[in-house]
């Protein structure tokens, strides 16, 4: 069944902010989440910035109430989502059939790296509850049972592009009357494993990240959660407030270049954006605005330039990697940036790209440097694109 999937609800937590308006104000003031690590100990914690939620696990575990032993990244997801679904106040939703499709590729590994070090020292010690349940389905299993949703449950991970890859899975069972409303995002926490598989593959940067910029070097790893509440026409009817928009067009396509790099004509960035416009029915020249997957190392920027080169040439809209704010968040990437690209359409705003010096090599575009507002921005695309070829587009589209 084709119909149109509504926006009905938005809730983010990311190391600009815990909630949406905070968010708003950050991208407003221009002020980046990046630091130095806090969360926990490494010869990185002086010489690898991250972009790290500025709420303790103790913290988070007070707002959530969730038992001490989740993982990180259970306790984000959770944020987050209980503020989209705040968000939409859909009416009578207990009546309603309800799915919750949750992205995230760490699972609970803070916990288990937390055991390791202390049952390696000593055998006989270490919790293992810190063990139990931290792969990846659990966390959605988790957090599934705190919101009571119990019609449709699972998880997605796709590397970088996961929580985009959640949310049209969400419009997909939509549009195919499996359920009538669906939680779509995802959420992902920063741990020691991929701070150092990220040092291995040489792509973080010692600095600030600088995304499409001539000089860029790498990437900042972040972490956080973002979930959009989709529902279908007939609950988008019922809804007390306006939807934010729809969900237009998706797609994902895979190059199968390589296991960590894009390929160097951007083949799959091209294919999800092109695939996309067609699903929604619109043209280049009708995007307002994109959000760049642009995690700032020197492979996938030029990658994604050359196929926004190859689809937009050579009239360009506004565009902006936001990870310049948030950092690299991973399988939360994708539904942070939802969260973004649909405030970008409820507010008619364009995104800075903090530190942009310097226009690449070889392209006739660079991204925006100044936070815009009150611009008619119809339609947005998001672009997600992960490891393995992974690459995902959304177009979100004004009502």
């Amino acid at each position: 069944m084709d119909q149109s999937v509504f926006i009905a609800g938005v809730g983010v937590i990311s190391a600009i902010g815990n909630n949406v308006t905070e968010h708003l104000a950050s991208f407003e003031r221009g002020e980046a989440g990046m630091a130095e690590i806090t969360l926990f100990d490494t010869i990185h914690q002086h010489t690898r910035p991250v972009a790290e939620v500025k709420l303790t696990d103790d913290e988070l575990i007070a707002q959530t109430g969730l038992a001490t032993h989740n993982g990180r990244t259970a306790l984000l997801s959770l944020v987050a989502a209980k503020e989209a679904i705040a968000d939409a106040a859909i009416p009578g939703l207990d009546k309603l059939r309800v799915g919750f499709v949750s992205a995230n590729t760490v699972g609970g590994m803070d916990r288990s790296e937390d055991f390791f070090v202390k049952f390696l020292a000593d055998n006989t010690k270490g919790k293992l509850k810190n063990v139990f349940d931290h792969e990846c389905g659990s966390m959605t299993e988790i957090v599934a049972d705190q919101l009571g949703i119990t019609d449709f449950m699972t998880t997605i991970s796709t590397a970088c592009s996961s929580s985009a890859n959640a949310i049209f899975y969400g419009a997909r069972l939509i549009r195919n009357d499996v359920v009538d409303v669906v939680v779509a995002g995802g959420a992902d926490a920063i741990t020691k494993f991929t701070l150092n598989g990220f040092n291995t593959l040489m792509i973080l940067d010692d600095e600030f990240c600088k995304p499409f910029d001539e000089h860029r070097e790498g990437l900042n790893l972040g972490e956080g959660a973002g979930y959009l509440v989709l529902v279908s026409e007939k609950v988008g009817k019922t809804l007390t407030k306006p939807a934010y928009c729809t969900l237009s067009g998706y797609n994902n396509s895979n190059d199968a270049y390589h296991q960590t790099a894009s390929s160097p004509d951007g083949t799959g960035s091209y294919l999800a954006m092109k695939k996309a416009l067609e699903k929604s029915g619109l043209q280049p020249s009708d995007i307002d605005y994109i959000n760049l997957h642009g995690t700032g190392t020197p492979n996938n920027d030029s990658a994604e330039g050359t196929a926004v080169k190859r689809l937009f040439d050579p009239e360009y809209p506004p565009m902006s990697s936001t990870k310049s704010f948030t950092g690299h968040t991973l399988g939360a990437s994708g539904g942070i940036e939802a969260v973004f690209s649909a405030l970008a359409i409820k507010h008619g705003l364009i995104y800075p790209n903090l530190r942009f010096e310097t226009r690449m090599s070889g392209f006739p575009f660079e991204p925006e440097k100044k936070f815009q507002k009150d611009r008619d921005i119809k339609h947005v695309m998001s672009n997600s694109f992960g490891f393995g070829g992974n690459c995902t587009s959304l177009i979100f589209s004004k009502i």
